[in-house]
């Protein structure tokens, strides 16, 4: 097992490399494969979610391996079932072979697609035989994961009378959606909400286009956390490449973090164009915090650790979909932040709350990822708080951020490779 112990350091100072959005990566690719076109978007992530794509949509093999990455399963599925004449098997590694795609496959075999699955019924692997499609009308839950509802739409500009989406009930990760109809429209795509609960897509073909991606606000939020954490009162954080405006649902961390110390300044406030953004302390902080992560789940594990090593209570909602990613998150949560000291308790697998209650910290073994890249990402950063930590499996952030180990090393950490 690889371990790196990292240590802090006592000034923080630093311009960080952000990755590009995977987001808005992962969406780009699939609209621009629909597309038929040749130029690939630029400043596309190095993550390997976004790897995965590409190397599937350029190699075209019969069976396309998508390893751990959720985002990939969902969309290539949606899109290998447009693909006429084709025939492909998807799969990836065991634990996405028990993450679940049943609602995905249900919806689109509902517009004709021919899918079958290889093993267990609702899981991958996937043989998709790619045929026209009809489209139409579609209902689906609303509180469904976003990525399912985002492969539908992709492919709605290729089917030949488009599609109506009605979502029912409750609507979470409304941003993600959003973010989906935004790319889908910088390539041409005639897409949009009608009313609260339907989203209209035009039979109106993809236009090959130059694209450029905007950095990624989730790997912006562990830079937050790293401010926010630093006994240093001085601590000044830069990032490039981001957008006042963006459209990533996880620009909200700057909203969130304000919360608890972290004032964003940006180096200009053109819409649509990527700048510099500067944080620094602010020196307020809410005492308490109460916050609903139905439309940006992937923060949490941040907002978890920040908030438990600034000893401010929380009460945090719209976790529901944090069992069924990468690992539990919930319970992984839970088990590390005891380790950290930390007592949380959750409420019907959909909230998480520490209420100031603590227990002996046992840290002789370091915290452990469960291949899980936030894992990893969100709990470095709490080095800044004591002398050391240090991070079972640290690898598991190429699945996001390849370089962050090196980005934190360039501000000033100190890591032990093991």
């Amino acid at each position: 097992m690889t371990q790196y112990t990292i240590t802090p350091p006592s000034h923080l100072l630093h311009t960080a490399k952000l990755p590009a959005s995977k987001s808005i990566s992962n969406r780009a690719l699939i609209i621009h494969a629909l597309s038929g076109g040749h130029i690939l978007p630029e400043n596309l992530s190095d993550c390997d979610d976004t790897e995965v794509i590409i190397k599937a949509l350029e190699d075209n093999p019969h069976e396309i391996n998508i390893k751990a990455a959720g985002t990939a399963m969902r969309f290539m599925t949606a899109y290998l079932s447009v693909k006429e004449g084709e025939e492909h098997v998807l799969t990836g590694t065991e634990r996405m072979k028990h993450r679940p795609i049943g609602i995905l496959v249900d919806a689109l075999r509902f517009l004709g697609a021919d899918i079958t699955y290889l093993g267990e019924e609702g899981y991958p692997p996937l043989l998709i035989h790619g045929k026209q499609l009809e489209g139409g009308l579609l209902e689906v839950p609303g509180n469904i994961s976003s990525q399912y509802i985002s492969a539908l739409l992709m492919i709605g500009p290729v089917l030949s009378n488009g599609l109506t989406l009605r979502l029912t009930g409750d609507i979470i990760s409304r941003p993600y959606i959003d973010l989906t109809l935004w790319t889908m429209r910088e390539f041409g795509a005639d897409a949009e909400w009608s009313d609260f609960e339907t989203i209209e897509v035009h039979p109106h073909p993809y236009q090959e286009r130059t694209y450029y991606i905007e950095n990624d606000w989730s790997g912006a939020s562990y830079w937050y956390e790293m401010v926010a954490l630093s006994k240093d009162p001085e601590a000044v954080i830069r990032m490039e490449g981001l957008m006042d405006g963006s459209k990533q649902g996880d620009s909200s961390v700057r909203y969130i973090f304000s919360l608890l110390g972290v004032k964003t300044s940006f180096e200009t406030k053109q819409q649509g164009i990527p700048t510099t953004v500067t944080i620094q302390h602010s020196g307020h902080c809410v005492p308490r915090l109460e916050y609903d992560f139905i439309n940006s789940p992937d923060l949490a594990q941040t907002f978890v650790v920040t908030c438990a090593l600034l000893n401010v209570p929380f009460h945090f909602r719209g976790l529901s979909t944090l069992k069924i990613k990468e690992t539990d998150r919930i319970q992984a949560l839970k088990t590390e932040m005891r380790k950290l000291g930390y007592v949380l308790r959750d409420v019907h697998d959909s909230e998480l709350i520490w209420d100031g209650e603590r227990c002996e910290p046992t840290l002789s073994n370091g915290i452990d990822t469960y291949e899980d890249h936030r894992m990893a990402l969100a709990f470095a950063p709490a080095t800044l708080q004591m002398e050391s930590l240090r991070i079972n499996n640290p690898q598991v952030v190429t699945k996001s951020y390849p370089h962050y180990w090196d980005d934190l090393q360039a501000a000033g950490f100190e890591i032990d490779h093991r």
